[in-house]
C-alpha cells in the first residue's frame, strides 16, 4: 500500500489525501505516509469496514495488514495481481530493483496476543479498563494500543506497537495478565 500510495500521490491520482487501512496496520505505515504529506485513515477490522470508508471519503486506496489492498479505481474489492501490477508499474517507471523500490518503511516492533474467555465483557471490567488506560499512558508518543474481541471468537485481541520492542512485549503481556486473571477469578 505504502509503494502504490506514494506513486499514485506523485502521479496525482491518490484520492482522499491518504490510504484507510485497519487499526491493525503498522504505525510504520503511518509515520511514512505522514512524512510525505499523507494521512492514514484507520478502521476497524475487515475489508467491508475499509471500502465503506473508501467510498464514504473518496479515497481510492485501502486494505488490511494481511496484503489485502483495495483499489477502487478498478474494482470493489481486494485485487492481489492487480495491486502487484501497480507495484510493478511503479518499479518499471523507476527503473530500480525491486528490493529498493519496495522497502518503503521500518515497521515498529508489534506483537498480537489473544486471550481466550467464556461469557462477560472482559474489557467492561473496571480493573481491565485501568490496566487499558495505564498501557496507554506507558505507550504514549512512542506506540499504540489496540484491544478488541474478536469478531469471530470468544478472544480479546491485545496487540501493542511501537519503538522499543521490550515495551511492547511488557505492555502486551501485562494486558493478557490481567485479562486472564480476570478470567480465572470469575471461574
Amino acid at each position: 500500500m505504502a509503494v502504490i500510495a506514494e506513486s499514485w500521490a506523485d502521479e496525482e491520482k491518490l484520492r482522499g489525501g491518504g490510504i484507510v487501512a485497519t487499526v491493525m496496520s503498522n504505525l510504520g505505515l503511518e509515520r511514512f505516509l505522514n512524512g510525505k504529506g499523507l494521512d492514514l485513515a484507520r478502521t476497524k477490522v475487515g475489508d467491508r469496514y475499509v471500502v465503506e470508508h473508501m467510498r464514504n471519503h473518496d479515497f481510492n486506496i485501502g486494505g488490511e495488514q494481511s496484503g489485502h489492498i483495495v483499489l477502487s479505481d478498478f474494482g470493489t474489492t481486494g485485487d492481489g495481481l492487480v495491486a502487484a501490477l501497480q507495484v510493478l508499474a511503479h518499479v518499471k517507471r523507476l527503473g530500480r530493483p525491486v528490493s529498493e523500490v519496495c522497502r518503503r518503511f521500518e515497521p515498529v516492533p508489534q506483537l498480537l496476543k489473544n486471550v481466550r474467555f467464556s461469557g462477560g465483557k472482559p474489557l467492561e471490567d473496571k480493573v481491565v479498563k485501568q490496566a487499558i488506560a495505564d498501557a496507554e499512558a506507558e505507550l504514549a508518543g512512542r506506540g499504540r494500543l489496540v484491544i478488541r474481541p474478536s469478531g469471530t471468537e470468544p478472544l480479546i485481541r491485545v496487540m501493542a506497537e511501537g519503538d522499543d520492542r521490550g515495551q511492547v512485549e511488557r505492555v502486551v503481556d501485562g494486558l493478557v495478565d490481567v485479562i486472564a486473571n480476570l478470567r480465572s477469578a470469575a471461574a
